[in-house]
């Protein structure tokens, strides 16, 4: 078992912060796993100077350790343009678009064999020269089932250019699920291969989205399923659910998307704990990890989604709301294992919150609390921790 704590350096830990990564910690280490630290930094106007050295320092007052070094996404950006750059090569349909060569499709096997993380990370059963070679049987949905052979001049490409705006996007669709999430309606992946040239030529602003089987394809091919360890089964129609999205920002920054299923599929992560309103993203990570796990087999992870934590003024917690944040409490003086019970308590790990530290809280966990109760919590930081 191998997790991860991916927290964003935009700001001091707040108790939402606290709660996932106290979940993501005790689900590896009550499994004998290990926990990475990933630094998830690629939203660069958005990271705040020593953020990540605050939120280290918060973890080990907490109790919270990790194994290795951390991994700050923005020293992998050239591993993210790599993939992007085969990707683009990729017709929707498997095939390699014209220009492009059959070595495109997957990341290149000496890169993978660097990048893949020993044996006893990827699990039982599954060794680095077994995932190159294709791996086992139980692994075969994450290659999915992509037909080769297309006519590289009438394929639709699997990632391509869109020039819309905002505005574009939510004149021409309508919000899905009472949510707001807008599904894109595909305007660009019907531009002509000529028009797209051209506006690419004369420099029009542009993001990179990735497509998805259309409403009229196969449901095989269009619906992405995953249990969860909180919420049970979860079943998501991509094309009607969440459309052609973005991995590649208008303004060159690699989008969350991208970077969240590369990182994770590379580093070999197996469970993945994060809120619940990250639901809908873990089924189009699932459908981008197929197309670069294209040539390797490695287990689809398990995942946790959470309750989500608000204020009794029914806001969610937020850097930048700034929510009841780590520093305060401990300039506060408060105890860190008062921080670890409530916290514990909020993932129904323990009946009551009480100081604890998380080592004492392993040999007890079980998802079964959560999945159980996970309606969201409401916190009156008021008086809290007084």
């Amino acid at each position: 078992m191998t997790g991860r704590i991916a927290p964003s350096p935009t700001g001091r830990m707040h108790l939402g912060n606290a709660y996932a990564a106290l979940a993501a910690w005790l689900g590896a280490r009550a499994a004998g796993g290990r926990v990475l630290l990933r630094i998830e930094d690629i939203d660069a106007p958005r990271v705040v100077r020593d953020a990540d050295r605050w939120i280290m320092d918060d973890l080990a007052w907490l109790g919270l350790d990790w194994d290795g070094e951390p991994v700050y996404q923005s020293r992998r950006l050239d591993l993210y343009e790599d993939v992007l750059r085969r990707l683009r090569s990729v017709a929707l349909d498997g095939g390699v678009l014209q220009g492009g060569t059959p070595q495109d499709m997957p990341l290149a096997v000496g890169a993978l064999r660097d990048a893949l993380p020993s044996d006893a990370a990827l699990g039982a059963g599954v060794s680095r020269d077994a995932a190159l070679r294709g791996g086992s049987s139980r692994d075969a949905e994450l290659r999915g089932a992509m037909p080769r052979g297309a006519d590289p001049r009438s394929a639709t490409p699997l990632v391509y250019p869109c020039f819309c705006s905002r505005a574009d996007i939510r004149a021409a669709s309508a919000p899905n699920e009472g949510d707001g999430f807008l599904v894109y309606p595909g305007t660009c992946q019907r531009l002509g291969e000529s028009e797209r040239a051209a506006r690419l030529e004369r420099g029009d602003r542009h993001s990179w989205r990735i497509a998805v089987p259309g409403p009229d394809a196969p449901e095989s091919a269009r619906v992405v399923t995953f249990a969860d360890r909180v919420f049970g089964p979860q079943r998501f129609d991509l094309a009607r659910q969440l459309g052609d999205v973005v991995v590649r920002r208008s303004d060159g920054l690699f989008a969350y998307q991208l970077a969240a299923s590369v990182d994770d599929l590379l580093m070999g992560v197996t469970q993945v704990v994060r809120g619940r309103d990250l639901l809908r993203s873990t089924a189009i990570q699932l459908w981008i990890r197929r197309w670069v796990a294209a040539c390797v087999a490695m287990r689809t992870p398990q995942f946790a989604h959470l309750p989500l934590i608000d204020a009794a003024d029914g806001r969610r917690m937020a850097k930048r709301l700034n929510s009841l944040d780590l520093g305060t409490l401990r300039d506060r003086g408060v105890d860190p294992r008062e921080v670890v019970g409530y916290c514990a308590w909020l993932l129904r790990v323990i009946d009551e919150p009480r100081p604890v530290t998380p080592a004492e809280l392993v040999p007890g966990f079980s998802w079964d609390g959560l999945a159980g109760d996970h309606a969201d919590r409401v916190v009156d930081v008021e008086g809290l921790f007084a």
